[in-house]
Formats: C-alpha cells, sequence, structure tokens
C-alpha cells in the first residue's frame, strides 16, 4: 500500500557539512542526508529514509531469489562454536571472528557466514536423493570484527547479507544451480540501477573451486580488478594468471656468459642495487623470504615488481604464510639478509615467478654481505622448485587471453559465487541415500549479495554534486513534493501528495513550517528521490513544476497533468 510521509513528522536531520571522519562519498552522504548514524566503529543504526532503502534492496533479492526456487529461513547469529572447529574456520578466520562464552564458559562466535550451519540443516531435513536438488536462503545480519572498519556502511562489523546455498547430488546439477544463482544476481544488480562486472576470484577462506565476484566500479572500491580492451576477460587482480609456458615462448634462447660476482657494498635493497650498477630494476632478481607453516620459503620475482602476499596465499592455502623476522635469520648463515641469492641456497624451497623462466638471466644476491651476482641464469645456475603467479598485477600486463595489455579500475564487492564442492559435506559427512540404494556425498555452492554495501556502492556510483540520486526501484519515495514556503503553497503540496498516494505512489511531502524554500530544495536534492514535485509561484492556478532528480529537467504541469504523468 502506498504511503505518504510528511517530512514534518519525518525523524530525519539533514548537515550541511561532511563528517569529519568520513572519506567515502557514500558515507559522506548517507550521514548527510539523514539515511545511517553511527554508533561506534563499524556499527550503524539505519534511520527511517535508510531503512526504507535497505528494504528495497532486501525485497528486490528475495523475489528474484524465490524466481529460482530458493526457500528462504533464517539461521540464528548465535553459534556454537564445534561446527566452525570441525571446518578448521575458528581458526582460520582468525581475530575476524567475534567470539564470547556463556556462563556456563561454552564458546560461541558471531556468524561470519554460515556453510557450517546450513550443511547440519540439511544433514538433518534431507536423508534420500528425493529431498535434492535444494535451494536455501536468508536475509540476516553478519559480523566481523575488522582492523580498521571504515567507508561508512561499506566496511562495518556489522552488516546485512544475502546468503544462499544450494545441494545437488552431482556436479551437473552444482553446474546448474551455480548458473541459476549467477543469471538471478544478473537480475538483481540490473533492477537495482547498479553498473557491474562479473569477474573471475578466488575463493579464499570460503573454500571450493569456480568462484566469481560481481564487482561495482567506484572510486572508493577497496578491489583492485583487471580487464581487458580486446576480449571479455575480467578478474579480480588475486585471479589473474600468467604461465611459465608464456614466458618460455617468448625467450630468444641467447646464451649468457657465466656468473661474476660483483662488489655491491651498502645495497641491500633492489633500488640502491641498481642506483649502484646503473641498472634498471627488472634486471634484478628479488627474493622475498617468507615463513609457510613455520618453514622458510624463497620466493624470486623481477625486480621491478611487488609480490602479492595474498595470491601466494592463496596458491599455498591451508598451510599459514607470514614474513620472516630477523630472528629467523640467526643460525643461518646461508641467508644473509638483504643480499640472498637463488643460487648454492640449501633447504630452503625457491617458488619464483612466471617471469623467472628457464633461460632468463639476473642480477642478485650473492649469499654474502655486500655481494651480488650477474649472469645468475634459471635453469642452469639454480633450479624453481614451483613456478607460482604472485606477483602484484599492474596495468599494461598482457592478458591471460589475448595478450592485450590489460587495464586496471577499483570496484566495491557486491556478489561473490562459489562451486564449494563437497568441502563442507566431507567435513560433516553429508550424504544422502542414492537411487541405486547407497549413500551419495552432496555437492554445495555458496552464494552471497552484501545487502547493506549495495546501499554504499548505489550511493557511489549514482550521486552527484547536489546529493544522493537513487534508482526508482530502491528509492525511499517515488516523488518528494515541496511546499515552497506559504500557506497556499503548503495547502496544494500536501492535497497533490495525498491525491499521488491514493494513485499508488510512496510520497515525500516537505511542509515542514519555518523552514525556507531554499532549504527544502536543498534537502530535496540531497535526500535523492528520483522526482521532485514543486508547489511554488503558480500555486494559485494550480499549476506544479516536475523536476527530474538525476537529468535536472524541469516542466510546469498543472495538478492534474503532474499526478498522469507521474502515475504512467
Amino acid at each position: 500500500m502506498a504511503q505518504v510521509q510528511r517530512m514534518s513528522r519525518l525523524m530525519v536531520k539533514t548537515l550541511r557539512d561532511d563528517p569529519a571522519d568520513a572519506e567515502t562519498l557514500s558515507h559522506k552522504l548517507l550521514v548527510r542526508a539523514g539515511y545511517v548514524r553511527r554508533n561506534a566503529a563499524g556499527i550503524w543504526t539505519w534511520l527511517p529514509l535508510g531503512k526504507k532503502v535497505l528494504e528495497n534492496i532486501t525485497r528486490v533479492v528475495r523475489e528474484e531469489m524465490d524466481e529460482i526456487g530458493a526457500q528462504e529461513v533464517l539461521l540464528p547469529a548465535l553459534l556454537p562454536k564445534d561446527a566452525y572447529e570441525a571446518s578448521g574456520r575458528w581458526e582460520e578466520y582468525g581475530d575476524l571472528l567475534f567470539r564470547l562464552k556463556d556462563r556456563k564458559g561454552a564458546d560461541y562466535l558471531l556468524g561470519p557466514t554460515h556453510e557450517e550451519i546450513f550443511t547440519q540443516t540439511v544433514k538433518d531435513q534431507c536423508t534420500s536423493y528425493k529431498d535434492l536438488p535444494v535451494m536455501l536462503y536468508q536475509i540476516q545480519t553478519k559480523y566481523r570484527d575488522e582492523a580498521r572498519p571504515r567507508s561508512g556502511v561499506l566496511r562495518g562489523r556489522e552488516f546485512q547479507m544475502k546468503d544462499s546455498y544450494s545441494f545437488d547430488t552431482t556436479d551437473e546439477g552444482l553446474a546448474e544451480s551455480y548458473a541459476l544463482h549467477r543469471a538471478a544476481y544478473q537480475k538483481i544488480f540490473a533492477r537495482l540501477g547498479l553498473d557491474f562486472r562479473i569477474v573471475s576470484a578466488v575463493s579464499g577462506a570460503m573454500g571450493g573451486s569456480a568462484s566469481e565476484e560481481f564487482l561495482a566500479p567506484a572510486a572508493a572500491g577497496e578491489d583492485t580488478f583487471v580487464d581487458c580492451p580486446a576480449c571479455d576477460y575480467a578478474a579480480n587482480t588475486e585471479a589473474v594468471t600468467f604461465s611459465a609456458e608464456a614466458v618460455a615462448a617468448a625467450y630468444d634462447g641467447s646464451e649468457h656468459g657465466p656468473v661474476v660476482e660483483l662488489d655491491t657494498p651498502d645495497t641491500p635493497t633492489i633500488e640502491t642495487l641498481a642506483q649502484h650498477l646503473g641498472v634498471p630494476a627488472s634486471a634484478t632478481l628479488k627474493n622475498l623470504l617468507v615463513k609457510v607453516d613455520g618453514e622458510i620459503v624463497a620466493v624470486g620475482v623481477p625486480g621491478d615488481r611487488e609480490v602479492d602476499l595474498g595470491k601466494l596465499g592463496e596458491h599455498l592455502a591451508p598451510a599459514v604464510v607470514e614474513l620472516v623476522t630477523a630472528e629467523d635469520f640467526v643460525g643461518r648463515p646461508d641467508l644473509v639478509r638483504g643480499y640472498v641469492g637463488p643460487q648454492g641456497l640449501e633447504k630452503v624451497r625457491y617458488v619464483a615467478d612466471p617471469r623467472v623462466a628457464a633461460g632468463t638471466a639476473w642480477i642478485t644476491g650473492a649469499n654474502k654481505p655486500g655481494k651480488h651476482a650477474k649472469n645468475v641464469v634459471a635453469g642452469r645456475d639454480f633450479e624453481v622448485d614451483d613456478y607460482l603467479d604472485v606477483v602484484v598485477v599492474e596495468e599494461g600486463d598482457p592478458c591471460p587471453q589475448c595478450g592485450t595489455g590489460l587495464k586496471l579500475d577499483r570496484a566495491i564487492e557486491i556478489g561473490h559465487i562459489f562451486q564449494l564442492g563437497r568441502k563442507y559435506a566431507d567435513t560433516f559427512q553429508l550424504d544422502v541415500l542414492g537411487q541405486q540404494g547407497k549413500p551419495v556425498r552432496v555437492t554445495m555452492g555458496s552464494y552471497g549479495i552484501g545487502v547493506s554495501r549495495a546501499v554504499a556502492a548505489l550511493a557511489e556510483q549514482s550521486a552527484d554534486d547536489k546529493g544522493l540520486c537513487w534508482p526508482a526501484e530502491i528509492a525511499p519515495a517515488d516523488v518528494h513534493v515541496v511546499a515552497a514556503g506559504k500557506a497556499l503553497q503548503t495547502e496544494l503540496a500536501v492535497e497533490v501528495a495525498d491525491k499521488l498516494g491514493a494513485a499508488g505512489l510512496r510520497v515525500l511531502v516537505d511542509e515542514r513550517p519555518g523552514v525556507s524554500p531554499g532549504v527544502k530544495f536543498t534537502d530535496a536534492e540531497l535526500i535523492g528521490v528520483p522526482k521532485i514535485l514543486v508547489a511554488g509561484r503558480r500555486s494559485a492556478e494550480g499549476v506544479v513544476e516536475l523536476k527530474d532528480r538525476r537529468t535536472g529537467e524541469r516542466e510546469e504541469l498543472t495538478v492534474d497533468e503532474a499526478i498522469a504523468r507521474l502515475t504512467a
């Protein structure tokens, strides 16, 4: 049922100035327009206008999930430790988990995501192949103890999320469920008015194999993704792969001279080494030492590139990767800090980026203080135990599909879909009785949408220099009626608002007494309802002004014409 909300009775306090702690556009505008209020770092109250937007996004998500046959449930947010300990995520999530004890000393957590609990639920409810496939979802509050919550509702400790899970008896069934969710997500984000990209991704703590992210390009985005201007390739930077075969194919096979030791005092960094020798950093080989489950591993990359520790961690998961410290060099004369080279390393696993291909020659550490070596050739003077694509992707790197230089963009992650496979089914022994009368292990998919995050993403993408500018599907109202001041204008504004409400529109009417027209107009643009209807100077003639918030186009119409236009 349509609703007319009077501004004089609405709990909203708009601000002229940006909050002092706000960095992103969405943070500034959602606070200034009275949509949200900060309670503590990463914890927010959704005020009436904000709650309307949040509920509109929830409605769209729910409609499209129901459309593909998913069933809505609601699981608890307060969860026992046992399930997460069984999956290993009690430890894997580390400090991101909110952990607590009850009065009896039992351990609990506030759920960051619910794979374990959904798996246990289906194990209890589904016992036969006849019960599957099934897709379940919930729209619920999640909790993550972010170290640095920031950007308003974009990265909070408490947030709204839609998470859904599919359960199938075959890999083919999982692929179908995945495809249904993928298509539903495209419809959801299109209806919300979001500009988005679908990119290849890594699974992270979620586990599983196939994984794609839905990203909303925005300057405030915390994700970096690449896309190719010449083909359809797009990926999260951590998912970009570059093959050793491509490097080997490009290598011209020329011979290199013998290894030559160089006197390079006070050159423990690539920058100081390159400056001392007068060579580009790309001619040098950088060797980063890390610990993998406590064992020292050397990682070789070209000197002009940086190691992406996220990609390295993904390659070596579930092992724990951490940087070495000064203490790790004690008792290791073969490891000379600042002068490590892959040649002659003892009992150290050596992994390298594919660019360190067999036959390529480098200037690198000589494993002696103040000494480096040149003409150190991969495959001749040292061996690479494993090739892993671990460098930070840069603008212009070749597209893995067509070789064209890639472009880098910032984006907000708004959705993520995974083919989990049997990771959690194995953990909890989720089997059903198959058609042949034997147990069949279930395979799963996991699919998330950041509902509260979508509010911020929309604000980032659609706002202008005057304020928010919501797409019609999720705006807090269909039309914002403004009374320009006098009693006659206020009377007409309220009358028109009531007629629009009776016609089925959601209406916000600003009839606040004692508030200047300038403030009302500024608030209307800041709040961002798609259509603004002004009862102004020609109210006595029954003429109002209709303004499109996005384009700024205005036209004068009679009241009947305006109502007909808005309800068409």
